[in-house]
């Protein structure tokens, strides 16, 4: 063993170890070790390939690196491939800005569907690629050479093969529905897309009258889409509600009565009269005139459909409880307008602007002709009133713009016939926390078929063919039938660039086949990784052997998301779900709880901060943070104190391998067993710690709970190793080389840190290596050439004393009153004091502190500790006291002149180390010293003269007048409590003597 560097620069230290580990093949190792292992399928959830990783995607990956070294080092064989979302309009919508696209007719006019997607795909594995590199450097361990792409042919296949179950099930339907559109991609969205996508937006709001025809009176609506009033068919009313007619300034209005008051307040309607009430079925059939039918002359084609109709999902929280009905662009209007056989009128392209059928406002992209709407209608006198209104409004998950509802014919799995196997089979989900359960299943229960097509380019292409003689469709499941179907041999890249141009023979009537040209949801190619990473159906070993898998996880988004479209998917294909377990995580945020964003210029860059701070730090952080369910709100302050916190353990590395070093302590030849009669009670204390420690970071990682499991490591490597244990044992390593106490000392905290470093490794991957490669390997070269080759420990249950363990917190406790008391007193904890009194709260901490007395005597830095019970009275004398929980701990206050010469020593050792840094000193070097002193000093201070040498590791010693002291080497004036010390120190010779003079680093 040799003494560690003094200091530790992550990013470098990093970077060296995993050039070490490429170089050794040390992750081939690991997987080697534990190939017959028992197998765990863990599943990566497939991030786009689509930029760098940010603070969410690291948080994810480290998340996920932490359970897949932990259940490798619990001796199971892990599955770690990780995975790519290559298709899709996350990739679409970059390679557009790339080349400069606005709009789906740029990509086909001006680039060619067959370039479009080259460049696609050379995007999807440049960033692969980049990303890979990135989690690379944050340490994360997955088999990164062999991840699963979805856009390889194989993975298409069993896309397709998905499909064909789904197909042959009857669960594959085409169909007219109104769905969620985005006019600036002109493709369709699947509604568990649009979940957790609304932003507040600002809208028109507007109340709009409607004249009954033959009568003179209105029927009132309320809008903030006006721009669907073209295409308006009908004014939906409860059946069961109460309608009134009103009477305002000599004209008559329709409208709920519960609605009367609010509406009236915001129209200003001073007065008003209540003519009637009649109930919502009574106005079924009331025939209306349509506001805009000289604007939109199509409208004359549905007159009489203009009539009040009846619907249940009419509310009375909002508007007027007349709600007008296009069922061309609303999903409740299209389903009352089934109902009632109205035509489903949708005047709207896939770019969002109105078509030739809607007349005045043909050419006017949607909102444009919002203002245009409102301007007619109030030159008609049909407005009552315009304004605003700020709500939330969907929009599209990748491009941000403001979605559409738009009736079009799409492709949809019929989820709505599956659903209660679906939640029958969920019930073999563990869910964590288990409260998202009830968030899926509120999902499941709520959400409508599955719109499964998108009229897009760089997708799995849907692989439905159709006869254009006869009408005859051909759903392909496999290369295999595809050729069989086209004739087409030798290699075929199951994209639209070479599908599209493809033609198959009507196996009815000979006609020509050709393929539907969309490509299906993206969200379905990630819905199938869990068999189409193993390769199936096309190799079925890694199925049958692995599937489901063990484990997911992903942020809480992916609950209506992924999570739910596996569940989906293998249902209907293999009649299961494909996990067992789920754990949800939150958002990455700012500290203010802000979504991050470059606009906001609030965005954490995590491959920058790993440069200044090293990938350990930033992974400890992210892990302890907070529970991994919460949102993560980043604060730097925080991350610097968990990399100060390692910082601290490598400087207790330093200690340990110095000494170790310097006094050739080898563990084989100092055992714990042989020296237990040796073991001080905080070295019993300490053995149990650990093994605490053991239990604790095993069971948080058995729950999930990585916050736990991180802040019990980062807590006791600062309280119980740093600020306890070394500062405890601290004395014992300048007593001589084998003298019994020291080597208790070093074994226990040989033992601390090699049982420390495996438990660490999974959390901070590169500094448990660095260690365990300095302090393990040179005295053990039979154990694994990597910590991460470690079994986890188990506890040793012998070493456990729970007792030992609640009397040294009751010391902690009472070591920080004392520090009260003293800070009370002006006395500084290097001065030692005459005497500490406890009076305790019971008679069993008397005696659970009874053999602590002579640590604690160390740790309060005094003379004699009085240990009273309760109602027991303080000796007679002069005390700073404080009252702490029931306690009462004094300190006393008189300093006798071998107290103050003790202190004085104190001092002026901190002083001299000082010095010995700014000289540069190594720990073993000998000095000659002189201090300069008045007489009362030099007095006080002659006892501890001894106490000096040993301390400073001074030859030679003199004791002088302050004006006396100069000469050579370093000369300082010190002020100590009032009086002025001149002290000298010159290097000289290193002497060849044994480390048990010297002082050892700062592990504070």
């Amino acid at each position: 063993m040799k003494p560690a560097p003094a200091s530790y620069r992550p990013p470098e230290a990093e970077r060296e170890i995993q050039r070490w580990w490429e170089e050794e093949g040390i992750y081939r190792k690991v997987q080697e070790k534990r190939k017959d292992a028992p197998p765990l399928y863990f599943l990566d959830g497939p991030p786009y390939a689509s930029g760098s990783i940010h603070l969410g995607t690291a948080w994810n990956k480290v998340l996920k690196d932490v359970f897949l070294r932990y259940w490798t080092m619990k001796g199971f064989n892990v599955r770690r491939q990780p995975g790519w979302d290559c298709h899709g309009l996350p990739i679409e919508v970059m390679v557009e800005e790339r080349l400069g696209i606005r709009s789906k007719k740029d990509i086909e006019r001006e680039v060619g569907v067959g370039r479009f997607i080259e460049e696609c795909r050379r995007w999807a594995l440049e960033h692969v690629r980049l990303m890979t590199q990135q989690f690379k450097r944050l340490g994360v361990w997955m088999d990164w050479e062999e991840p699963y792409l979805t856009l390889t042919n194989e993975y298409i296949e069993s896309a397709w093969w998905t499909l064909k179950k789904a197909h042959e099930k009857g669960l594959l339907q085409k169909d007219l529905r109104v769905i969620h559109w985005c006019p600036r991609c002109e493709t369709a969205l699947a509604e568990h897309e649009v979940r957790g996508e609304y932003q507040e937006v600002e809208d028109p709001s507007l109340y709009v009258r409607f004249r009954v025809k033959g009568r003179d009176e209105y029927l009132l609506i309320w809008t903030t889409t006006p721009w669907t009033l073209p295409a308006n068919l009908a004014v939906c009313v409860h059946p069961d509600f109460t309608y009134a007619r009103v009477e305002v300034g000599g004209e008559v209005y329709v409208l709920a009565e519960e609605t009367v008051p609010r509406v009236a307040k915001e129209l200003g309607w001073g007065e008003y009269r209540i003519l009637e009430r009649v109930r919502g079925r009574e106005l079924e059939g009331t025939r209306y005139e349509h506001p805009l039918l000289e604007e939109v002359p199509k409208q004359r084609e549905f007159e009489p459909h203009h009539r009040v109709i009846l619907g249940t999902h009419v509310v009375l929280e909002e508007g007027t409880g007349c709600v007008h009905t296009a069922p061309g662009f609303g999903e409740e209007d299209f389903q009352v307008g089934k109902e009632y056989g109205l035509p489903v009128f949708s005047p709207v392209g896939p770019d969002g602007r109105f078509t030739e059928e809607a007349g005045k406002y043909a050419g006017l992209f949607v909102k444009e002709a919002d203002p245009v709407v409102l301007e007619d209608l109030r030159r008609k006198g049909l407005l009552v009133k315009g304004g605003t209104v700020l709500h939330t409004y969907p929009h599209c998950w990748r491009c941000k713009t403001p979605l559409l509802f738009r009736a079009t014919q799409q492709w949809f799995l019929k989820v709505s016939e599956i659903k209660p196997l679906l939640l029958e089979k969920n019930e073999r989900v563990e869910w964590v926390p288990g409260w998202v359960r009830e968030r899926y299943v509120n999902g499941v229960r709520s959400v409508g078929d599955w719109c499964l097509s998108r009229q897009r380019y760089w997708g799995i292409p849907l692989p439905l063919w159709t006869c254009g003689s006869c009408g005859h469709s051909v759903l392909v499941g496999s290369l295999r039938e595809l050729r069989e179907l086209t004739g087409k041999e030798g290699e075929i890249d199951l994209h639209r660039s070479e599908l599209d141009g493809l033609r198959g023979r009507c196996p009815r009537c000979g006609g020509e086949m050709r393929r539907v040209p969309d490509v299906l949801d993206v969200w379905f190619d990630s819905s199938i990784a869990s068999w189409a990473s193993l390769g199936f159906p096309q190799r079925r070993e890694l199925f049958e052997k692995l599937w489901p898998s063990a484990f997911i996880t992903e942020g809480e988004d992916q609950v209506t998301k992924w999570f739910y479209a596996q569940q989906v998917s293998s249902v209907i294909a293999l009649g299961e779900v494909p996990y067992r377990r789920v754990l949800t995580h939150g958002f990455a945020l700012d500290a203010q709880g802000r979504k991050m964003s470059k606009s906001l210029g609030n965005v954490i860059d995590p491959i920058e901060v790993a440069e200044e701070y090293g990938a350990d730090a930033l992974r400890l952080y992210l892990l302890s943070a907070n529970p991994p369910w919460e949102d993560l709100k980043f604060n730097l302050k925080e991350l610097r104190q968990v990399a100060r916190t390692l910082q601290v353990l490598w400087n207790v590395h330093v200690f340990a391998t110095t000494y170790m070093s310097l006094d050739s302590f080898h563990p084989s030849r100092a055992s714990l067993e042989e020296l237990r009669p040796h073991l001080l009670p905080e070295d019993r204390w300490m053995l149990s710690r650990i093994q605490g420690l053991v239990r604790e970071v095993t069971g948080a990682l058995e729950r999930c709970e990585l916050h736990r499991a991180s802040r019990a490591l980062l807590s006791f490597i600062l309280e119980d190793l740093s600020r306890w244990y070394v500062k405890a044992i601290r004395p014992r390593t300048w007593i001589e080389r084998d003298h019994p106490s020291k080597l208790a000392a070093y074994a226990v905290l040989y033992r601390c840190l090699s049982t420390l470093l495996p438990l660490l490794a999974p959390f901070a991957p590169h500094l448990s290596e660095v260690m365990y490669s300095q302090l393990v390997r040179p005295v053990e070269p039979h154990r694994p050439e990597s910590v991460h080759l470690l079994d986890w420990p188990s506890p040793e249950e012998e070493w456990r004393d729970e007792e030992l363990e609640r009397a040294m917190e009751l010391a902690r406790f009472l070591t920080e009153r004392v520090a009260e008391a003293r800070q009370g007193a002006g006395l500084k904890l290097r001065w030692p004091v005459a005497e500490v009194v406890l009076r305790l709260r019971s008679a069993q901490e008397v005696e659970l502190l009874r053999e602590l007395e002579g640590f604690l005597r160390e740790r309060f830095n005094c003379k004699k500790v009085v240990l009273l019970g309760p109602g027991q009275a303080l000796p007679p004398g002069e005390y700073s006291v404080v009252e702490a929980e029931g306690r009462t701990v004094a300190v006393s206050r008189g300093l006798s002149p071998e107290l103050r010469g003790e202190a004085l020593a104190r001092e002026l050792v901190r002083r001299l180390q000082v010095m010995r840094k700014e000289l540069g000193l190594e720990m073993e070097e000998r000095v000659e010293a002189e201090l300069g002193m008045g007489e009362e000093e030099a007095r006080l201070l002659e006892p501890h003269l001894d106490y000096l040498r040993r301390e400073v590791r001074i030859e030679r010693l003199t004791v002088r007048r302050r004006e006396e002291v100069g000469g050579e080497g370093l000369v300082r004036d010190w002020e100590v409590e009032g009086e002025t010390f001149r002290l000298r120190l010159r290097r000289l010779s290193p002497p060849s003597s044994s480390a048990s003079s010297q002082t050892p680093p700062d592990t504070s």
